[in-house]
């Protein structure tokens, strides 16, 4: 896929923080609120938005909804260990791996299904990452050993990963959609000239 033009991109960087800032404070949603989609945003950013300096973007907004979550909205600390700092790498393992694929994106059924598997790797890998350096790295777990920590990423990732790729997956339809109705469009313009 092209890169988008600078109004696409400041329209999908948009709709991406919008997206960050109405879903970051629930990890899997209530009957309220959305399911967290920073990991998609993340993906998905990387797959449209490309630019390094608009990581760098959604990773203070990340850290800004964050701090205003636990200072202002009752949100527990937990969290916010060490470890945290592990976001950047986790988050940058989901932006490049969009931006590595994005040049490959099409509206074919199989880029499609390839951008989901790259998404997929990347949301494992980025999932591993963060959660290894929360068990790990933490300090809130007095013994840790490798037998609990698989038990905790075999419970935590299937939640986190799914999570994020029911995001991208609507995301890459709607993708499909634009680029069809794009394309007819297109085509109609050039057969009635």
């Amino acid at each position: 896929m092209k890169p988008l033009n600078t109004r696409n991109t400041v329209v999908m960087v948009a709709a991406l923080a919008v997206l960050m800032c109405m879903t970051r404070f629930s990890h899997f949603g209530t009957a309220i609120h959305l399911p967290d989609a920073s990991m998609a945003v993340f993906f998905l950013g990387g797959l449209y938005v490309r630019r390094h300096l608009a990581f760098l973007g959604f990773v203070a907004l990340a850290g800004a909804l964050d701090f205003v979550s636990v200072r202002y909205a009752g949100t527990s600390d937990f969290c916010i260990t060490p470890a945290y700092s592990f976001l950047l790498p986790a988050y940058a393992v989901l932006w490049y791996a969009g931006r590595v694929f994005a040049g490959r994106l099409q509206a074919s059924a199989g880029s499609l299904a390839m951008a989901a598997g790259v998404a997929l790797l990347a949301n494992t890998l980025s999932f591993v990452i963060s959660n290894g350096a929360f068990y790990w790295l933490g300090g809130r777990y007095a013994e840790p050993h490798f037998a609990e920590y698989v038990a905790r990423l075999m419970h935590w990732a299937p939640m986190f990963v799914r999570t994020s790729m029911a995001y991208v997956v609507v995301a890459l339809v709607v993708h499909a959609v634009v680029a069809r109705a794009l394309g007819q469009r297109d085509a109609g313009r050039m057969a009635g000239a």
